[in-house]
C-alpha cells in the first residue's frame, strides 16, 4: 500500500490515503517478452474479437504489439479503420488549448515550463483571458482545453476556477465556449470537487510515462516527482465527482509498448473501481521545445510504430475518444484520422497569451513547437474536402451523458442517434457564422449528403427542422 502524502495545496489538512499502485513494471516487461511467442491462431482470435467491437484486455494487446507477422499487422490497420468508420463515422471533433499560466515548480526534463528554465513567465489576468477567448470564439471554437503549469502560489486552484467562471460567463453574438476541459496538475479530492462544481468537462492528465525508473529520471524535482500520487489522480477525481477523465502518455520517454500496456492497465483499473475508464486518450509524441533537445531521449517513436500504436489503441478501446494535437504534421494527422483519431485541435497556440500575440505578430515562446501551423479555418476546410464532418458538439456534457452513462449509450450503438445530428447542426452554425461563401457551399452539400444517414426518423425530422432554424439565425440546438 502506498504511504500517505500531504499535498502542498492542502497543507494543514488531513492527507488522503492513496489506492494501491497498480502498475507493476516487472509484470509488464515479462508480459511483453512472453507475448512475442503468441501463436498465429491466438492472434487471429484476438483480431476476430476486436472486429466484433468487444475491445481487448492488456494481455491481448501485448500480443498485437509484439507480433511481426505482416498479415496480422495489415489486419490490425484494417480493423482500426473499420472501427473508426463504424463507431465514429466521418465526424471529427474540434477543440483548441488555452494556456493561462506557465509558472511551474517542477523540473521536468521534457518540458519548457521547467522551473529551471529562465524566461519571462506569465499568468493571464481575467481581461487577458477574455481577450484570448474572444479570439478563440472568432475561430468558431466552442470547446477548449484549459492548460496551466503547477504552482500553488502563482496559479492556485482558485485562479483556475476564476478562469472557468470568466470563460463560461462570456457570451458572443455567435455563441459562447460551451465546454471547458481542464489539464492541470494532480490535486486533491477537495479541489476536484471544486472543479466539478464549476462545470468542468473532462479532466485531462498525462502520466507522461508509466515506467517508474524513467519517470523518476525525467522528473528531477517538484510535486510531480511523486509517481504514485500522480498515477492515482484519476481515482481522486472520481471521488470528487468528475466521471469524465482523459489519460495519455508522452511517447518517446520510455519503451512505447510498455506505455501502451500502462495505459490499458490504467483504463482497466478505472473500469474496475468506478465502472468507467478513460473518456479520451491523447497520444502526443515528444517534439522540440525551448530548453529541450529531442536527441536526449533514446525512445523516440518513428512514424510507422506510431501509426501502429494508434491503430492498436483503437482496437483496444473502440468507444474511447482519441485526441491528436498539433504536435503532428499535416500528413501524419491525415493518416491517423483514418486509423482512430476522433478529436483534433485546430489553429492552436501552445503559449500563455499566444492567440493575442499571434494577432499582433509578437514573438512567441510556446510550451512546444506545433507542426501544423494552418489556421483553424484551413484545417476545417480540408476536413470537409476529405469527406469529414467537423463537429463542435458539446451536447453529451450538457445533457449529462458523461462517465458510465456515455459509455453505455456508446456501446449500445444508440449514441449514433445524437452524434451525427449534433455534428451537422454545429457545422451549420459554424458555416453560417464563420465560413466564407466557398465553405458555406461545401457545408450545405455535406449536410444534405449526411442528413439522410440519421437512422431514427423522428430525430432526423427534428434535426432537419433545427437546421432550418439555424439558417434563419437561431442557435444552439442539440440532442
Amino acid at each position: 500500500m502506498v504511504t500517505e502524502r500531504m499535498d502542498t495545496a492542502a497543507a494543514g489538512k488531513a492527507s488522503e490515503l492513496q489506492p494501491e499502485v497498480f502498475i507493476n513494471q516487472a509484470y509488464i516487461e515479462e508480459l511483453l517478452e512472453g507475448a512475442k511467442h503468441t501463436g498465429d491462431d491466438v492472434i487471429r482470435g484476438i483480431l476476430d474479437k476486436a472486429e466484433r467491437f468487444e475491445g481487448l484486455n492488456h494481455i491481448e494487446i501485448a500480443s498485437l504489439l509484439t507480433t511481426k507477422n505482416p498479415a496480422h499487422i495489415a489486419r490490425i490497420f484494417s480493423i482500426a479503420g473499420m472501427i473508426k468508420r463504424h463507431i465514429y463515422g466521418n465526424r471529427i471533433v474540434l477543440f483548441a488549448p488555452l494556456y493561462v499560466s506557465d509558472y511551474c515548480v517542477n523540473r521536468c526534463g521534457y518540458c519548457s515550463y521547467n522551473c529551471g528554465h529562465e524566461f519571462n513567465r506569465k499568468k493571464l489576468t481575467m481581461d487577458e483571458v477574455r481577450e484570448e477567448v474572444k479570439i478563440l470564439e472568432q475561430m468558431g471554437h466552442k470547446r477548449i482545453a484549459l492548460e496551466a503549469g503547477e504552482h500553488d502560489t502563482e496559479c492556485p486552484i482558485d485562479y483556475i476556477l476564476e478562469c472557468m467562471h470568466t470563460i463560461y460567463g462570456m457570451k458572443f453574438e455567435n455563441g459562447e465556449i460551451r465546454r471547458i476541459n481542464v489539464n492541470i496538475a494532480a490535486t486533491t479530492v477537495e479541489n476536484y470537487k471544486k472543479l466539478n462544481d464549476v462545470g468542468i468537462g473532462t479532466y485531462i492528465l498525462f502520466q507522461e510515462t508509466y515506467h517508474q525508473p524513467t519517470y523518476d529520471t525525467v522528473h528531477h524535482s517538484g510535486p510531480k516527482k511523486d509517481y504514485a500520487y500522480h498515477l492515482t489522480a484519476f481515482d481522486r477525481a472520481h471521488l470528487g465527482g468528475i466521471d469524465d477523465v482523459g489519460g495519455g502518455v508522452l511517447f518517446g520517454l520510455a519503451d512505447p509498448y510498455f506505455e501502451v500496456l500502462g495505459l490499458m492497465i490504467h483504463n482497466e483499473h478505472l473500469e474496475e473501481q468506478f465502472n468507467v475508464g478513460f473518456h479520451t486518450i491523447s497520444v502526443p509524441r515528444i517534439c522540440p521545445a525551448a530548453g529541450t533537445d529531442t536527441t536526449d531521449f533514446p525512445n523516440l517513436v518513428d512514424d510507422a510504430t506510431f501509426e501502429r500504436i494508434v491503430a492498436i489503441i483503437r482496437l483496444a478501446v473502440p468507444f474511447t475518444g482519441m485526441i491528436l494535437s498539433t504536435r503532428e504534421n499535416h500528413a501524419m494527422r491525415g493518416k491517423l484520422l483514418q486509423l482512430g483519431i476522433s478529436q483534433i485541435s485546430a489553429g492552436s497556440s501552445t503559449e500563455v497569451g499566444g492567440y493575442s500575440k499571434r494577432e499582433h505578430q509578437e514573438q512567441s515562446n510556446p510550451q512546444f513547437f506545433v507542426n501544423d501551423e494552418r489556421t483553424a479555418l484551413e484545417i476545417i476546410t480540408e476536413l470537409m474536402d476529405d469527406g469529414y464532418i467537423p463537429s463542435f458538439c458539446t451536447a453529451c456534457y450538457r445533457s449529462g451523458r458523461t462517465g458510465d452513462r456515455f459509455m453505455s449509450l456508446a456501446k449500445s450503438g444508440q449514441i449514433k442517434n445524437v452524434c451525427l445530428p449534433n455534428a451537422l447542426m454545429t457545422l451549420s452554425e459554424f458555416s453560417s457564422d464563420y465560413g466564407d461563401e466557398s465553405f458555406k457551399k461545401k457545408a450545405a452539400a455535406a449536410i444534405a449528403r449526411e442528413l439522410p444517414g440519421i437512422a431514427n426518423e423522428k430525430i432526423r425530422t427534428k434535426a432537419a427542422a433545427n437546421l432550418e432554424r439555424i439558417r434563419a439565425g437561431k442557435r444552439d440546438f442539440y440532442f
